[in-house]
């Protein structure tokens, strides 16, 4: 029975991937070549560093915080999100602000430092496929939001399908910013507002 016992316990190590330890959500993270991997985002990712995540088609990619650490949990990694963060925005290395000289913000700083989405010039793409968008429902006063992938490419204020990262249901959504858009009666107001600028 113990022979038994401990190899099960054996198996269930084998099958899943050891912890490499807690690791640390980065400052500033930033790519370098588009495609978003846990070592730009955490610093001690060890061999799961070239795990890419999610590919950034735009300046930034956002992430869920419950969505990045299940990923990282998925390789192994084990991020606690201690300063209680929502969403983690990766940029361009290229996009990524200046420290100069100062010490890099903590996280949750860094969080509450990220600038608000700039609306775009008109025609200006904001959202490209697989970025993760933010999609509010507001409807009597209450206001839900969820995390999905784009399934196209959008200018702001453009129809476009959103899945449901959890559901992997397909959202009809309008783009407002970048990494954001809007379902529902909000949706169906913006529509018939650019029907009624034509």
């Amino acid at each position: 029975m113990r022979t038994l016992i401990l190899a099960a316990i054996a198996a269930v190590f084998i099958a899943s991937p050891a912890l490499a330890g807690p690791v640390t959500l980065k400052s500033n993270p930033v790519d370098h070549d588009g495609q978003v991997t846990l070592g730009d985002l955490f610093d001690g990712a060890g061999p799961a560093a070239n795990v890419v995540v999610g590919r950034r088609g735009g300046p930034s990619l956002v992430f869920e915080a419950a969505q990045l650490q299940g990923m990282a949990r998925q390789a192994g990694l084990d991020w606690a999100n201690p300063t209680g963060l929502r969403r983690v925005v990766v940029r361009a290395a290229s996009a990524a602000p200046a420290t100069d000289g100062n010490p890099a913000p903590t996280p949750a700083v860094a969080a509450a430092l990220t600038p608000a989405p700039r609306v775009s010039a008109a025609g200006q793409r904001i959202i490209s496929r697989n970025d993760i968008v933010e999609v509010a429902y507001e409807v009597g006063g209450i206001r839900l939001t969820i995390s999905g992938r784009a399934e196209g490419n959008a200018t702001e204020g453009q129809r476009i399908a959103i899945r449901n990262l959890q559901s992997n249901r397909v959202i009809d959504a309008v783009a407002t910013a970048p990494g954001m858009a809007v379902a529902g009666p909000a949706a169906q107001a913006l529509r018939a507002q650019q029907f009624a600028a034509r």
